[in-house]
């Protein structure tokens, strides 16, 4: 890969807390990571993207336990096939979901993904949900993110929409919540 004498040297710093190598690294790597998820065909362009952002935020934030510098492309390559492949099994088990009559336990729609666990109750994702503009979209994401008691599927019956629907809109908001978390990220502004 030629350049990986001077990604190392960029991990390394990035691993110090240098917001200049977090962006320096995610412009260095981005077009392999892009690549390499491209190539899960069944994933549309937006989809890949979201695979994309996912995996720089879960690798940025566990940047710091990475033992060996050397190893970053191959470590960034592996979250990144993890992420499109949990993205597949997700995008086929709504798949199934839809066409099921009855809605297996337990929810297939993970409570809160785990890259975004921590970010529920901090103040970019009630921003993010003041800026909707009023709305179902807007509704939904309140009701699963800020009241927080109610499943996929309870929202669906309260709204009296499909759980697809409700499913989609939560989809769509956590890409926006990663977009942002990443922009924060880039932007130096982490932790």
């Amino acid at each position: 890969m030629g350049s990986s004498e001077g990604l190392t040297e960029w991990v390394r710093r990035a691993a110090r807390g240098e917001t200049s190598a977090y962006s320096e690294l995610y412009r260095r790597s981005r077009p392999m990571v892009a690549r390499l998820v491209a190539g899960f065909a069944p994933l549309d362009p937006d989809e890949v993207e979201d695979v994309i952002q996912e995996t720089f935020v879960r690798a940025f934030r566990a940047l710091p336990r990475l033992k060996e510098a050397g190893a970053f492309e191959a470590w960034l390559l592996s979250i990144a096939r993890n992420r499109a492949r949990t993205r597949l099994e997700r995008k086929a088990s709504t798949r199934r979901l839809e066409d099921d009559v009855a809605d297996p336990e337990p929810e297939t729609v993970p409570h809160i993904p785990e890259a975004l666990q921590l970010e529920r109750d901090i103040e970019v994702v009630r921003r993010l949900i003041a800026e909707l503009p009023e709305g179902e979209e807007k509704r939904t994401v309140q009701l699963f993110y800020i009241e927080g008691e109610l499943s996929a599927r309870e929202i669906a019956e309260k709204l009296g929409v499909g759980k697809s629907a409700v499913t989609m809109r939560l989809e769509r908001f956590r890409s926006r919540i990663k977009r942002e978390l990443l922009r924060r990220v880039l932007a130096g502004r982490w932790e």
